[in-house]
């Protein structure tokens, strides 16, 4: 084994509890474990997540959702597909009790002969465009159509509605409080024709860094109780002990590289380790080239330690040296990358650290060289980063 991932159990545990902190008693979990858990192994931790108590679980498509179903055994939950679908989901939907998001009038449709055909009525959660342009169903003619189809529908049991927030992270951002108005209008347009109103039994729409910063989670609340709803929280990354910095309006920067620290940040710990071991170590003379490019050469003698892990594992080329000046750990002390990341190897700088011979365990990513690090690096976001480590990987 090249490399290995250690999940730990009771981190993870630890986060669920902080994050039912931060979303208080009155709002439920709905644990977001989509892109295969953020690259934490999405079988491996959703039996974990609901013996946690967590009742709720986002996978990102049907094939998702049937491993995670598979996975859970004889634990229940209701997992919610949040990545929209395809015609050819529905039956599987039905047939795997899973919980699609509708947004079109043909969603509707699709899934009402479905559910028809297997004799079994079908949860659906709702998705309101308030901004984003991605998914959902804009306010006005878009969400009158499809609220008409649910309305209209035998099989098909409105149990959610929700949307998304393109700058949760920004604290009193503007727009957030512009998607927040678009929504407060789209909830008046769930009323049918005749006057009837689809009352949701829950509402969503926060996510990790909305629970970070605190104002949206009220709104939400405030909401629910309004439209007598129960309210659901949706973090991902926090659930692997990750948030991004809380920003500012123009704050500006990467996200996970300026800003401050929310409340909930600093009541959660990463979960995820990422380790291999050296397979070879050698000195080198003053002068001499390392790596693709030799872009590197040595100012002094040198002892390296090489890692049989590389871009193609997930380390990303932006670590080399000269670019990103990433690093890894050993034996408790930074070793840094030397050279250009290859596409399976990497060589990190050894000179200082006697205990690195071959066969000693290095943490590529984990204590002292954490998903932000790696994100600083290469000017990007942890979401990208752990979802981008390709690994076998452990629970501990």
């Amino acid at each position: 084994m090249k490399s290995w991932i250690e999940i730990s159990e009771a981190r993870l545990r630890e986060n669920v509890s902080a994050i039912r902190s931060a979303a208080g008693d009155s709002a439920d979990v709905l644990a977001v474990i989509k892109a295969d858990g953020y690259g934490h192994g999405a079988e491996l931790i959703a039996p974990v997540l609901v013996d946690a108590g967590v009742a709720w679980l986002g996978v990102g498509d049907v094939d998702e959702g049937g491993r995670v179903r598979r996975a859970l055994g004889k634990h229940d939950a209701h997992l919610v597909v949040m990545c929209g679908m395809e015609p050819g989901d529905v039956d599987p939907i039905v047939d795997l009790r899973l919980t699609p998001v509708v947004w079109t009038q043909s969603h509707v449709e699709a899934l009402e002969v479905a559910a028809a055909r297997a004799g079994r009525r079908v949860a659906v959660h709702l998705e309101i465009d308030s901004g984003m342009a991605r998914q959902g169903a804009a306010p006005g003619a878009e969400l009158e159509h499809v609220v008409a189809a649910l309305h209209r529908s035998k099989w098909l049991r409105l149990q959610g509605v929700f949307s998304h927030l393109s700058s949760s992270e920004v604290r009193h951002g503007e727009r957030t409080s512009a998607q927040l108005e678009r929504l407060q209008h789209a909830f008046d347009l769930l009323k049918t024709e005749d006057g009837e109103v689809l009352i949701p039994e829950w509402i969503h729409l926060a996510n990790s860094s909305a629970l970070d910063e605190g104002s949206t989670t009220a709104w939400v609340r405030s909401i629910g109780e309004a439209m007598r709803a129960s309210v659901l929280v949706r973090p991902g990354l926090a659930v692997y002990g990750y948030c991004l910095q809380i920003e500012n309006e123009n704050g500006g920067g990467f996200p996970s590289s300026s800003g401050s620290k929310g409340e909930l940040c600093h009541q959660i710990r990463p979960v995820l380790t990422w380790k291999t071991r050296v397979i070879a170590t050698r000195e080198i003379a003053a002068g001499q080239a390392v790596g693709y490019g030799a872009t590197f050469v040595a100012d002094r003698p040198m002892r390296l330690a090489l890692l049989p892990v590389g871009y193609a594992d997930g380390f990303r080329r932006e670590a080399s040296s000269g670019i990103g000046n990433g690093w890894v750990r050993i034996a408790g002390q930074r070793a840094p990358v030397v050279g250009r990341v290859s596409m399976n190897l990497t060589v990190v700088d050894v000179t200082e650290i006697a205990e690195a011979t071959e066969g000693i365990e290095v943490t590529l990513l984990g204590e002292g060289v954490t998903a932000e690090d790696h994100a600083r690096w290469c000017e990007t976001i942890p979401y990208e980063i752990l979802c981008g480590i390709r690994s076998e990987r452990r629970l501990v």
